[in-house]
């Protein structure tokens, strides 16, 4: 019996009817404009507003608890058939992606925003960053840096720059932490002819509370926190209700980082923020010197989020043979990233650090 190979074709899916807008005057298809916040055509210079949204819609948190989709979204596991209003065209695109430009026509490609698996987002934070002033940010950025060979900042050009919305979770929530910690207090103590420095040391214990306000986590697998958590942070109190008119000729993806998994990263990042909050608090009420054995216990309440999508500016350069890559917040334009290193550099500044330790070593040895 002759076998045959089974498959199954992926789900389809149209792009939004508000992104398929033509411009009155030319034709074109008409982006989002960053430097007026509306919606402009880049032939004929036609623009207009963006619709405000719905009476009644906000940028709101959510109760973690009653989430329905918590788990991760695996990145290129599924895929999905995107037809083009502007010109018929299908596109396989992988499950993550919400909007990008059609390949044959050039037209901007917003999807739905939401799957069956995953939640729509509550908000998003426009471009104000242009990809012209990103370039701009960069090559401030790029002239800065001290220890970059003088050729790599007069020669390089970053290559085409790619805006993109990447997601983000966002969390509210109220902290009671128990806390235990010995504390010291530092005292000169003559031993023959020299003074030394003697610690006594005191236990403590206490309550600490305090409320955590938008702890930002990125929602993406596809780029590490380490990059992004550079150009960070933004400022959230300028998020509006999404909308598909501002993703218009951008890149932006659905989080793959699930929201419990979006949880436990916050949780750690407000560990971190308490830890060194509760010692510093330890060293103000006792007028200690140092703490040591800080151990402390941490209840979560009325916990919240918020699922964000944030504009970032991608791109990198050539040097010597070697890609650097670097981003922009699209949002406020901190640029962050790695740049050629001159070891030549490298070595004066050492040098000259050791000289001037040197000068004051020898300085005070002279007066006393």
């Amino acid at each position: 019996m002759a076998q045959t190979d089974e498959f199954t074709l992926p789900p389809r899916e149209r792009t939004h009817e508000e992104t398929d807008a033509k411009c009155p005057n030319c034709g074109a298809t008409v982006l989002f404009d960053p430097a007026t916040g509306g919606l402009k055509c880049e032939y004929c210079g036609w623009s207009a507003e963006v619709p405000p949204p719905e009476e009644g819609r906000e940028v709101c948190e959510m109760d973690f608890d009653t989430a329905e989709s918590t788990g991760n979204y695996e990145w290129g596991a599924e895929k999905k058939m995107v037809i083009c209003k502007s010109c018929g065209a299908q596109s396989v695109y992988d499950q993550l992606m919400v909007s990008d430009i059609c390949p044959y026509c050039g037209a901007t490609a917003v999807m739905q925003e939401v799957g069956q698996k995953s939640l729509a987002p509550n908000g998003v934070c426009p471009f104000e960053i242009s990809g012209k002033q990103a370039e701009q940010r960069f090559r401030t950025w790029l002239g800065r840096r001290w220890f970059t060979p003088g050729k790599a900042k007069k020669s390089v050009r970053a290559d085409r720059f790619t805006g993109v919305y990447m997601p983000y979770w966002t969390f509210d929530c109220n902290t009671t932490s128990n806390y235990s910690a010995r504390y010291g207090k530092d005292r000169r103590v003559k031993q023959g002819d020299k003074y030394v420095t003697v610690t006594d040391w005191y236990s403590c214990s206490g309550v600490y509370s305090r409320f955590f306000d938008d702890v930002l986590v990125n929602a993406s697998s596809r780029q590490q926190d380490s990059d992004v958590r550079k150009v960070e942070p933004y400022n959230l109190k300028k998020g509006v209700p999404y909308q598909p008119e501002f993703v218009a000729g951008f890149v932006s993806e659905r989080y793959s980082v699930g929201l419990k998994s979006g949880w436990e990263k916050g949780r750690g990042r407000i560990r971190s923020s308490l830890e060194s909050e509760i010692g510093e608090q330890i060293r103000t009420r006792y007028h200690a010197d140092r703490v040591s054995g800080l151990n402390f216990s941490t209840r979560y309440a009325n916990i919240t989020y918020k699922y964000m999508i944030l504009p970032l500016w991608m791109s990198s350069f050539r040097y010597k043979n070697k890609t650097y890559r670097f981003l922009v917040n699209g949002q406020t334009g901190k640029v962050g990233g790695k740049a050629p290193i001159s070891w030549l550099r490298v070595l004066l500044a050492v040098a000259v650090g050791l000289a001037i330790l040197l000068l004051l070593y020898y300085g005070l040895d002279v007066r006393v």
